[in-house]
């Protein structure tokens, strides 16, 4: 099968990850990006025209990525879990399906927190990079909250569909726990090793069971709109 191209916005967002993952932000440049791409000098620049739109397209591309690979998890393509699809929708739906079971729920998030720790470990750092820069850029900092959304909503309505008492609360602190498991790995002092699959998912099943406690013999709870 012959892989489809890549437009110019993905050439930029893909060589601009790899740039803020091995030389950090203050390495990403246009001229950095077009030699690292091997485009023409100038390429980058008529693409994005100021740092802050190279910042954005990198930024941008990465969202694009990790919904891809939630989609993927969530919809089967990884981790072994059937249904949904390849929307957002799909995904979504797939992902409240796994809340019945603390073991179940667990399984796609450790293996999407383990594929972005060994495969997407660039993207990660760079999505680091940019977190960084977002505290010193309000548009960017709008952007990088705005990009979390649709990965937090499905955690939301997970918890909620297993009986949690405060899913918005339980869901920050779900996501928390990922986002510092993977800096503890990455940048931390944990970063001698790498956690396994099975040790993700172990550490997330206790979580889980420490927030839903005996809920689950009642049942999930209908969503908001059919209460």
């Amino acid at each position: 099968m012959t892989a489809t191209p890549r437009s110019r916005a993905e050439v930029v967002g893909d060589t601009a990850i790899a740039v803020l993952a091995a030389q950090g932000a203050r390495g990403l440049t246009h001229r950095a990006v077009d030699r690292a791409a091997d485009l023409p000098p100038g390429s980058t620049s008529n693409h994005a025209r100021t740092r802050e739109a190279l910042l954005t397209c990198a930024l941008a591309r990465i969202t694009e990525l990790e919904a891809a690979d939630a989609a993927a998890l969530a919809g089967g393509r990884a981790g072994g879990s059937t249904g949904g699809g390849g929307s957002a929708a799909g995904a979504a739906l797939a992902l409240e399906q796994f809340a019945l079971d603390p073991a179940a729920f667990a399984a796609p998030i450790a293996a999407m927190l383990h594929h972005g720790l060994t495969s997407a470990r660039a993207r990660l750092l760079a999505r680091y990079e940019l977190a960084l820069e977002a505290t010193r850029r309000p548009a960017l900092r709008a952007l990088y909250d705005e990009a979390a959304r649709p990965f937090r909503e499905p955690v939301q309505a997970m918890l909620e569909a297993a009986g949690s008492a405060d899913p918005a609360r339980h869901a920050r602190t779900l996501i928390a726990w990922c986002e510092g498991v993977q800096f503890d790995a990455v940048a931390g002092a944990g970063t001698t090793a790498v956690p396994t699959r099975a040790q993700l998912q172990s550490g997330l099943e206790e979580l889980l069971r420490g927030m839903l406690g005996g809920v689950r013999h009642r049942g999930p709870r209908p969503p908001r709109s059919q209460r």
